[in-house]
C-alpha cells in the first residue's frame, strides 16, 4: 500500500492579530498526521507577536526578524519579499496560508505566487470600498484576493464581496472567523490558569475597554478620541476606562500627554491575549478602531463603538452589536452616554446575534484544505450565524 505524502503548508504571519487568528488553524493542522504545517513569522511586530506565540504555545520553525525601529511599509515589503522568496525555494511547500490584510499577508502571497505555490487566504473578502481606509490594509487584502487560489471567507457578506470582484465561486468557502475559535481557547486557558489581576482602580466600576492604533487615526483624530474619553469619565462617576496603549510612538505621543494621570483612566502597556480576553469579558462596552476586537466582543455580548467612518466588518453594524462613531469627540461621547444611560438600548446591542463565528472556523478550514488537496470528497457545511 502506497502512503500519500504529507501536505506541507507554509503558514506565514507577522503581527499579533494574524497569530491570534491562525493559532486555531495551526492547532488543527498539527493534530492531523496528513499535514505538515511549517510556521513562518516575519516578526513585523515582534514584541506584541511574542505574547501571542507564548499564549498559544506556537513555536515557529522560521523567524525572519524583519522588525526595525520606525520601519517604513516599503522596508517591510522589500525585506519580507526577499527572505520569503528564498525560504519558499528552500522548503518547497505544497501551499501557503496567510491571514487577513497586513503587509506580511500581501508579500507572502506575492512570494508564493512567484514560486507557483497555491495560496489560501484566511479571512478573505473583507472590504470597506475605500482604498485609503483602513490604510494600507484595504489594498493589501484586495491584492491578496487577486493572488489567492482558496478564499476562506468568514461570512456570506465577505463571500459576496469576492463574487462581485469576479472570484470563482468554487474557490470560496464560508467558514466563520477563526477569531471566535481563538477567543474561546483564550477564555478556557485563562479559566484553567491564573485569573487576571485587575488594578484596584478598575474594580467595582463599569469598565470601558479602549484600543486604538490605526494609521489614519493617528494625530488629530486620536487627540479627539482622547478628549472624548476624558469627557466620559467626567460625566459618569462609576465609569473607568482601560486603554491598552499600542507600542507605536505615533500613538503614545498623543495618548500619554493627554491621558496620563487622569482620574479613572488607566493606561496600560499591551497585555497578553489571554488577559485581553478576560478584560473584554469584564468590560461593559468596548471602544476600538481595531479589527479583531470588533469580532471578539460580540461573542460575549459586549457592545462595540467603532472609531472609524467605515468598517470592513459591516456584519456587526448590521446585526446591531456594533456602531460606527468615527473619531468625533462629540459623537463618541453621545454614543457612549446613550449606552451607559439607556438600559434598553444597551440590552438591544448586547443581545444582538453574533455574525462572526461559532468556534468551528478552524475545523471548516481544515476540512476545506483536505477537500482541495483531494483527501476529502465533500466540502464542509458553510458557517451560518445563529441566535445567541
Amino acid at each position: 500500500m502506497v502512503t500519500k505524502a504529507k501536505i506541507k503548508l507554509a503558514v506565514v504571519f507577522g503581527t499579533r492579530p494574524e497569530a491570534i487568528k491562525l493559532a486555531p488553524v495551526l492547532r488543527r493542522l498539527s493534530s492531523d498526521p496528513r499535514f505538515q504545517p511549517v510556521s513562518i513569522v516575519t516578526a513585523q511586530h515582534r514584541q506584541m507577536l511574542d505574547q501571542v506565540l507564548d499564549a498559544f504555545d506556537i513555536q515557529p520553525e522560521h523567524h525572519l526578524g524583519i522588525m526595525r525601529p520606525n520601519q517604513t511599509l516599503a522596508a517591510i515589503v522589500s525585506q519580507s519579499m526577499e527572505r520569503l522568496d528564498l525560504l519558499f525555494k528552500k522548503i518547497r511547500p505544497d501551499g501557503v496560508l496567510v491571514q487577513g490584510d497586513t503587509s506580511t499577508t500581501f508579500v507572502a502571497s506575492l512570494a508564493a505566487f512567484y514560486n507557483k505555490v497555491p495560496i489560501g487566504h484566511v479571512e478573505a473578502g473583507l472590504r470597506t470600498g475605500d482604498r485609503g481606509e483602513p490604510f494600507p490594509e484595504e489594498v493589501n487584502r484586495r491584492l491578496t484576493s487577486v493572488l489567492a487560489e482558496w478564499h476562506f471567507a468568514p461570512t456570506t457578506t465577505a463571500r459576496g464581496n469576492l463574487l462581485a470582484e469576479g472570484v470563482n465561486p468554487a474557490s470560496i468557502f464560508v467558514t466563520g472567523n477563526t477569531v471566535t475559535d481563538a477567543f474561546r481557547m483564550a477564555l478556557k486557558a485563562r479559566r484553567n490558569g491564573q485569573p487576571l489581576i485587575m488594578p484596584k482602580k478598575l474594580s467595582g466600576e463599569r469598565l470601558i475597554l479602549v484600543t486604538m492604533h490605526r494609521r489614519e487615526n493617528q494625530g488629530s483624530p486620536m487627540k479627539s478620541v482622547c478628549l472624548g474619553l476624558r469627557d466620559i469619565v467626567k460625566r459618569f462617576s462609576d465609569v473607568v476606562v482601560a486603554l491598552l496603549v499600542h507600542l507605536s510612538p505615533n500613538v503614545r505621543d498623543v495618548v500619554l500627554p493627554l491621558l496620563s494621570g487622569v482620574d479613572r483612566i488607566w493606561l496600560s502597556e499591551p497585555i497578553d491575549y489571554l488577559d485581553t480576553a478576560q478584560m473584554i469579558q469584564r468590560s461593559t462596552l468596548v471602544i476600538t478602531d481595531s479589527g479583531g476586537i470588533q469580532e471578539e466582543a460580540p461573542a460575549l455580548g459586549k457592545p462595540v463603538l467603532v472609531l472609524r467612518n467605515k468598517t470592513e466588518r459591516p456584519e456587526g453594524v448590521q446585526a446591531g452589536t456594533a456602531r460606527l462613531v468615527g473619531t468625533s469627540r462629540i459623537a463618541l461621547v453621545q454614543e457612549a452616554t446613550r449606552l451607559l444611560s439607556d438600559s434598553r438600548h444597551y440590552t438591544t446591542m448586547a443581545n444582538a446575534i453574533n455574525p462572526y463565528g461559532d468556534g468551528k472556523a478552524a475545523q471548516r478550514i481544515h476540512e476545506c484544505l483536505l477537500y482541495v488537496f483531494g483527501r476529502r470528497r465533500a466540502q464542509p457545511v458553510p458557517f451560518v450565524p445563529r441566535s445567541r
